[in-house]
């Protein structure tokens, strides 16, 4: 395991740390050239370690993401890991102690008060490295495997894209597209692009954490049933109420813990809240612009009907249909606002003042301007 790390995510570190520990086959550390903090972690674990001259092996205080120190606890923990992989390999455990935490003081190794790294000739002098190579063919040889055939293993395409996914300057895109397509669902109360590409969206940035271990079922399920709850909210329910905020709600508790993973850091929980809060500055600058823009844009103002025609000028596009105005009809389709409702012997497209008509339900015109015809719902 050639490693050259400063450091990492701790549970990352320990679920590397348990997939070696628990290998049938051996496996060796190879220093090459350093090993800090969550990779010590990692090259304790194997059989053994051998460090190229010059390396270091050490300094593994857990800090958050700014580089503050973390709390008692969790350095108590890491103590406690540390010295237990160092009594499995039979190693000193004190010394595995003073890398996580300087108060632990080795005679002839370090003094209280100076957090341990040890340099390649110091880990061979406590017996922590095996010894010092200079090259892989070195290592194989140390090993009793001068004739092994190497196969060195790279991230595929598929780890690659996942990687690309996940990062700090992608994941914030994938977050804003996929509100925008949720509020042009709720906009419009129909499946159409926006929600194909809310899912698609979604879809990736919560299947890229999980494939790297962030989220879990558990925030699946969670992002499952605020869509669900979305979804009625948009096409039972009409409005923006209960249904939608809970669904919301539970939309961005999802998205949260997909960010932080398990057993966060005050600088997980710090990143996530950035990422977040890019999301939702790029969402408002593309919305904002979209609603500011768009009209006026040369591509897109063809969509948006600019002139008008006046009864003066001698044409009208359409006829006001005073005959209409009092009748009493019957909504045939449920009024979302819109939809069809039987007036007299006509079927006549109407539209409510905004609130929600079930098919069935008595309505009366309450106005009539050109082809729009406005109903209110009666009890």
């Amino acid at each position: 395991l050639d490693i050259d790390t400063p450091g990492g995510r701790i549970d990352a570190a320990e679920r590397i740390a348990d997939a070696v520990g628990a290998s049938t086959i051996p496996v060796y550390a190879y220093v090459n050239p350093r090993a800090y903090s969550a990779g010590a972690l990692i090259a304790l674990s194997a059989r053994g370690i051998y460090m190229r001259p010059g390396a270091v092996l050490g300094a593994a205080t857990p800090v958050d993401g700014g580089g503050v120190k973390a709390s008692e606890k969790m350095v108590s923990a890491m103590r406690g890991e540390f010295r237990a992989l160092a009594e499995a390999r039979g190693l000193d455990p004190r010394v595995a102690e003073a890398m996580v935490d300087e108060r632990v003081e080795v005679p002839g190794v370090n003094a209280a008060g100076r957090l341990l790294t040890l340099s390649t000739n110091e880990a061979l002098r406590v017996g922590y490295a095996k010894a010092a190579v200079g090259s892989e063919s070195d290592l194989l040889r140390a090993i009793g495997l001068p004739n092994a055939r190497v196969v060195t293993i790279e991230p595929n395409w598929a780890e690659q894209v996942v990687r690309f996914l996940t990062n700090p300057l992608v994941s914030p895109l994938l977050l804003s597209l996929g509100v925008l397509g949720l509020v042009i669902e709720i906009k419009t109360g129909a499946f159409g692009l926006g929600g194909l590409i809310s899912l698609a969206s979604l879809g990736l940035f919560f299947g890229s954490s999980f494939l790297i271990g962030l989220a879990g079922w558990e925030e699946v399920i969670l992002l499952g049933l605020g869509l669900l709850a979305i979804a009625v909210e948009v096409f039972v329910l009409p409005g923006f109420g209960a249904a939608g905020l809970l669904g919301a709600a539970a939309v961005a508790a999802a998205v949260l813990l997909a960010l932080i993973g398990g057993a966060p850091s005050v600088g997980d929980v710090t990143q996530a809240l950035i990422v977040l809060g890019a999301s939702l500055t790029i969402t408002v600058a593309v919305a904002y612009a979209w609603i500011r823009h768009l009209p006026n844009s040369g591509r897109f103002s063809g969509l948006i009907l600019r002139g008008g025609s006046d009864q003066s000028e001698g044409y009208i596009a359409a006829p006001a249909r005073g005959d209409l105005l009092g009748l009493e009809g019957i909504a045939l389709t449920d009024l979302r606002p819109a939809g069809t409702a039987q007036i007299g012997p006509e079927r006549v497209d109407v539209v409510t003042e905004g609130e929600y008509v079930p098919q069935g339900r008595t309505v009366r015109v309450v106005r009539s301007e050109g082809y729009r015809h406005v109903v209110r719902g009666l009890e």
